[in-house]
């Protein structure tokens, strides 16, 4: 269907509601790299004009990628829940706008439209979006999760404990374990990216975090980041494997180029879940997204690249993951060009996975080539701080030696806790305060570092191969 107006004498058109959306979107490189983008502000302003006027059902009736040719439209379309739909099906998105922002919506009646809401939804709603629009409308909205410990409540914010290593060595990996956790890190997820992807080497750092984890008694999860297949392959062999990781996106040709479908997802979510190590909950899935994923694989269908990261999200809801996060300025300027880029990037997506139900997260990150600085960063986890982030990445010095990008620090956290008033997990935040790294008010302890912490990992390292 084509979209048109007329403004002041000049005509625009629109071919179709996949075109509308990506003419709609602020402005970033990965749209104007794909010959996609507004060619001017104003265009830009009439698509957002005309796609207010849109009506919530269109997305019904318009699909992006028909089901049959695509598996994650088919998921989207077969899993949308109409009686969830209902209160807003005869709304437009600039109506539904209002709807989200007003005082008279209560909490709950947002919470109450997840399953009715399409991934296209939300990202349209969003591009017509201020960014303290999505500041305020994430912030309505709280999801739970847990597996050994409780994520996402009202007032908490965790992260995850990122101690890469350029050669996977498990001294170096321990020791900063050891220093994230000092500084009050890891209840979302002790994390390792793993240099090499080899069933070896994963399962000896597997082995490496269940041994901390296990010693301490540690109320977190651990992850390492391999894909899902070298999962699936160690669990069959008896790793300790508490979190299943995989990057997932918003098309079935992206999802092909990172080697998965829907079918291998259930199949390792399942396996999971057989494995029985969640104390408190079975949400066991861990997956990363990042806008501009879909088009570096040449797999976006001409979709712009904020719709197609909201897509990804359709995914990921499918399997109730513990933890998602959008690796926000990872992939680089050709797709994030600058700061106000990548922050902007940011709030959208973490308003369009929060709106849609997930315990959303970010790597508040960017690449050296970017044109973007650690104050960028700074200003980005305090606005997704204020909007109800459920994680964010505590890496040493910020700066990632094994992937060679710059993300947030361990202070990081602390920082937004202290001048927020945020706090850990609770059941990590009891652990912190009884092993003496907290002094029981949400903050740091200023006496010695615990001696049996400290005992038990230097006996770690050094047994360590």
């Amino acid at each position: 269907m084509k979209y048109t107006a007329s403004i002041q004498g000049r005509g625009y058109a629109f071919a179709d509601l996949k075109t509308l959306l990506a003419k709609a979107g602020p402005l970033r490189s990965a749209d104007e790299l794909a010959g996609i983008a507004a060619e001017s502000e104003e265009e830009r302003a009439v698509a957002q004009r005309v796609l207010a006027e849109v009506p919530m059902c269109r997305f019904l009736e318009e699909p992006l990628i028909p089901p049959e040719e695509d598996e994650v439209s088919r998921l989207i379309f077969e899993t949308h829940d109409n009686a969830a739909f209902a209160p807003i099906s005869a709304l437009t998105v600039g109506e539904f706008r209002e709807w989200l922002l007003s005082d008279v919506t209560p909490d709950q009646a947002v919470g109450g439209i997840r399953a009715g809401l399409m991934p296209e939804m939300a990202a349209a709603v969003s591009k017509i979006m201020r960014n303290q629009d999505l500041i305020a409308v994430a912030k309505r909205c709280t999801v739970t999760t847990r597996f050994r410990n409780t994520i996402g409540l009202s007032g908490r914010l965790s992260t995850r404990l990122q101690p890469n290593h350029p050669t996977d060595d498990p001294r170096g990996i321990a020791a900063s374990i050891l220093d994230g956790l000092l500084y009050g890190n890891g209840d979302a997820v002790i994390g390792i990216n793993p240099a090499t992807d080899s069933p070896k080497n994963v399962d000896t750092l597997l082995r490496l975090l269940d041994e901390i984890i296990v010693e301490h008694d540690i109320p977190t999860q651990s992850c390492v980041l391999a894909h899902v297949t070298t999962t699936m392959d160690l669990m069959r062999r008896g790793s300790p494997v508490d979190l299943v990781f995989q990057s997932v996106a918003g098309t079935e040709a992206a999802n092909r180029s990172f080697g998965i479908d829907l079918s291998l997802l259930r199949e390792a979510r399942e396996m999971a879940l057989s494995l029985q190590r969640g104390t408190l909950g079975d949400n066991l899935m861990y997956f990363e997204t990042g806008q501009g994923s879909a088009l570096s694989a040449d797999a976006h269908h001409g979709i712009d690249a904020q719709t197609c990261e909201a897509r990804a999200y359709a995914v990921a809801r499918a399997f109730s993951p513990l933890l998602i996060n959008t690796v926000v300025g990872f992939i680089g300027p050709e797709y994030l060009y600058d700061g106000k880029q990548i922050i902007r990037a940011g709030l959208e997506d973490h308003f369009c996975g929060k709106l849609l139900g997930l315990p959303m997260g970010c790597d508040v990150c960017y690449t050296n080539h970017a044109e973007a600085d650690q104050n960028d960063m700074d200003n980005l986890i305090t606005l997704l701080a204020v909007a109800g982030c459920t994680y964010i990445m505590g890496v040493p010095g910020a700066d990632d030696v094994m992937l060679a990008y710059q993300s947030t620090s361990f202070h990081d956290a602390l920082y937004l806790r202290k001048v927020l008033g945020l706090r850990p997990a609770p059941e990590f935040e009891e652990w912190l305060d009884r092993m003496g790294i907290f002094d029981g008010r949400n903050a740091l302890s200023l006496g010695p570092m615990p001696p049996r912490l400290l005992n038990a990992m230097d006996a770690l390292t050094e047994d360590s191969p």
